[in-house]
């Protein structure tokens, strides 16, 4: 199986791309801001061809590239029902400073809009694409529908958990922005993860990756989380 990735545009949001070996058809996982010379890059050196693109969540900064990678390959893009809104108006999910500065970024030359397909993804759904299993896991608090993505490892490649803006090193996702809930995002928090290896590599939306193991034992937020 491969997995592997970059950060991606000003927020340095980690974009992924999962497929079950070279020369294969392939996941792409929050294609951000600017992240299509990423994508481009890591398709032809490992030989690949999207066959879908999966979010974590709504928030701009993880689908900018979703319609320009959707279109080109002609693949569908696979979102939570509540955070759906957010592929055709971002602005959902900003608050007035990220929506000044978008409108600064784009100076209204450029429109959002959903993919040709999308489809809806619900807590305890598998997506079974070429050859990659992945399980969804709802996990609201940062936004209504964010999700994360786990796989039970195979071979030398222990089990995975594509945090998005759930689970950070040392940190979490904020709660601050519409849509997000302190209250819902602890109680995501304690149900989502405990459940996990302490082996479990977790690929977080932004900064370095880290394990559950590191994440229990220095992590603040899952002070008493199992």
């Amino acid at each position: 199986m491969l997995v592997t990735g970059f950060p991606a545009g000003p927020f340095g949001t980690n974009c992924f791309v999962v497929a079950d070996g070279p020369g294969s058809e392939c996941l792409v996982i929050d294609p951000g801001m600017n992240a299509m010379p990423g994508i481009e890059a890591l398709l032809s050196e490992h030989n690949l061809q999207p066959a879908a693109v999966i979010l974590t969540h709504g928030h701009l900064d993880h689908t900018w590239s979703v319609l320009p990678v959707c279109a080109s390959a002609k693949v569908p893009a696979y979102i939570h029902a509540d955070d759906r809104a957010m592929l055709a108006d971002p602005y959902l999910g900003m608050g007035p400073d990220m929506q000044a500065m978008l409108a600064q970024m784009t100076a209204g030359r450029m429109e959002f809009a959903e993919p040709e397909e999308v489809r809806a993804l619900a807590d305890g759904d598998t997506i079974e694409i070429v050859g990659v299993e992945l399980g969804v896991g709802h996990a609201p608090g940062h936004t209504p529908g964010s999700i994360v993505f786990t796989h039970p490892g195979t071979g030398d490649l222990p089990p995975l958990l594509f945090s998005g803006d759930l689970l950070f090193a040392g940190s979490i996702g904020r709660t601050d922005l519409p849509g997000g809930d302190p209250e819902v995002m602890t109680r995501s928090l304690a149900r989502v993860l405990p459940p996990l290896a302490d082996e479990t590599a977790v690929l977080p939306g932004h900064g370095p990756q880290t394990s559950m193991a590191a994440e229990r034992a220095t992590n603040p937020y899952l002070k008493g989380l199992g």
